[in-house]
């Protein structure tokens, strides 16, 4: 039986008072094994995150199975009011537990990361003016990598071949660089050149930004995600990550990533660089609302960039008369 009359019923709800959310979905399901240095490395990443971030961001955990010591140091941090939304979980899959984070929100800016995830101060700020300053910029990462260009980015060479500020940039950062390839595993027997030059965009007022993003750590516009589907039926790989790549061309955004290196990868093995000392920034440019949202692109257009052209991108004959038309050193060209 019901009994009055509901208050809250028709009301609206009031607009958000944050600009930014951020979605870590974790998995921890024991404290041994694979897992044994994993919710010490995540104590990193959220202390990290705390200390880099304006007040007007909502940060999201996605409990995806992890155990109870988790599960009651996450309940902590929910009642602590260091984090604004916290969703418990069985183990539904990585992407299906980013699914339910995007939910049940408006705000403009969402980052999706990792667990093993180190933010470093101005990362934020950093992802932000690539924003302000690229209307296309649809998906913005954090950490560089070798030849970003080489994926999901038809779209981007397509619209700047033209460009004489699309060129080749001397790589900002190769300690960082180095470190991540070493964080994942890699040998270094990696061709050395990646180490020199990354191709990116050079703006008019000199921001510096690089072709193509990663997915463990980027920040997208939510818009990207407005036709979201309900359900993704791989836990992990099988191609389920591309959903996050992929979206962003039904709209003709760019992915890009910044110059700088503004993250660093963790993995499952505490290691005694990660404690590094984080201070807020206290500098913060000022949160914005209002981000140019494009419409899905027509069938035409998206089978021309991301099918055709990416085809013809795909050609080694074509790919070294890109990278010199676009002067990467003639030295370079053959083994890049």
């Amino acid at each position: 039986m019901r009994v009055g009359f509901n208050p809250n019923k028709d009301q609206k709800n009031e607009d958000s008072q944050y600009v930014h959310q951020i979605i870590i979905p974790v998995y921890i399901p024991s404290q041994e094994g694979y897992f044994k240095d994993s919710l010490a490395i995540f104590k990193l990443c959220l202390e990290s995150l705390f200390a880099s971030v304006h007040h007007q961001t909502f940060i999201t955990v996605v409990n995806n199975g992890s155990d109870k010591i988790v599960e009651d140091y996450l309940d902590v941090l929910l009642k602590e009011k260091k984090i604004q939304e916290l969703i418990h979980t069985q183990n539904i899959g990585k992407l299906n537990a980013i699914l339910k984070g995007l939910a049940g929100n408006k705000i403009e800016l969402v980052t999706i990361s990792d667990s093993d995830v180190l933010f470093l101060k101005d990362w934020q700020n950093e992802t932000l003016k690539v924003f302000k300053n690229i209307p296309k910029a649809g998906v913005v990462g954090i950490v560089p990598q070798f030849g970003m260009y080489k994926s999901n980015c038809s779209n981007l060479i397509w619209d700047n071949f033209f460009n004489s500020n699309f060129k080749f940039l001397p790589v900002k950062n190769k300690e960082a660089l180095i470190q991540f390839y070493d964080s994942i595993g890699w040998d270094r027997d990696y061709n050395p050149d990646y180490l020199e030059y990354a191709l990116g965009i050079e703006t008019s007022n000199g921001l510096k930004v690089l072709a193509g993003s990663g997915h463990f750590v980027a920040t997208y516009k939510k818009d990207v995600f407005e036709n979201l589907v309900s359900y993704i039926g791989h836990k992990m790989g099988a191609g389920s990550e591309s959903y996050l790549d992929e979206e962003s061309l039904k709209k003709d955004y760019w992915r890009l990533t910044t110059h700088d290196n503004y993250a660093y990868h963790m993995g499952n093995v505490l290691e005694d660089w990660m404690q590094v000392q984080q201070t807020n920034t206290k500098q913060f440019i000022q949160p914005d609302f209002g981000f140019e949202k494009k419409k899905v692109i027509n069938s035409f257009g998206y089978f021309f960039k991301n099918r055709l052209f990416t085809k013809l991108l795909s050609e080694k004959w074509f790919m070294r008369w890109f990278l010199n038309y676009k002067k990467l050193p003639k030295s370079m060209i053959e083994k890049y």
